[in-house]
């Protein structure tokens, strides 16, 4: 099945911004992908740094998705979205870093959707979702999107 921005923006009821092209195909990659504030990166590349704790209460992503992070006063929200059943999703996590929203673990292709950015799949795996982090000298701050 072809996956579009138009595709998710209905089956989220999101709306995207008009400067976006809505019937591109959405990439689907098993790697690190960054989205504005937000980067996900598979569980094994920082698995010396987040753990999913004993107790992780996993929840189904449904249909219309799972906000992970509105951006900065309010702004545009991050969305997972997958078909039933594909994913699940947990934001009991520890991150020595203090960068983990929390884990999703997807048995089929799942995708980020937000207004500003369009989408992105990743593909089957499990993942961690983080806020990015941006450095100026010594000190370091969070992106805000």
């Amino acid at each position: 099945m072809t996956v579009t921005l138009a595709t998710l923006a209905r089956q989220t009821g999101l709306t995207v911004l008009d400067h976006l092209e809505q019937s591109i195909q959405i990439p689907v990659l098993d790697g690190p992908q960054a989205q504005g504030d937000l980067i996900v990166v598979p569980l094994r590349l920082v698995a010396a740094s987040v753990q999913i704790r004993d107790d992780p209460r996993w929840q189904a992503v449904p249909p219309e998705g799972v906000e992970l992070l509105r951006g900065a006063a309010g702004g545009n929200p991050h969305t997972l979205v997958a078909e039933p059943g594909t994913c699940r999703w947990t934001v009991n996590v520890s991150d020595a870093d203090g960068l983990a929203i929390g884990v999703f673990s997807a048995s089929a292709p799942v995708y980020l959707l937000h207004p500003e950015h369009g989408g992105s799949g990743c593909a089957p795996g499990t993942y961690v979702v983080r806020r990015q982090r941006e450095h100026e000298g010594r000190r370091a701050r969070l992106v805000a999107d």
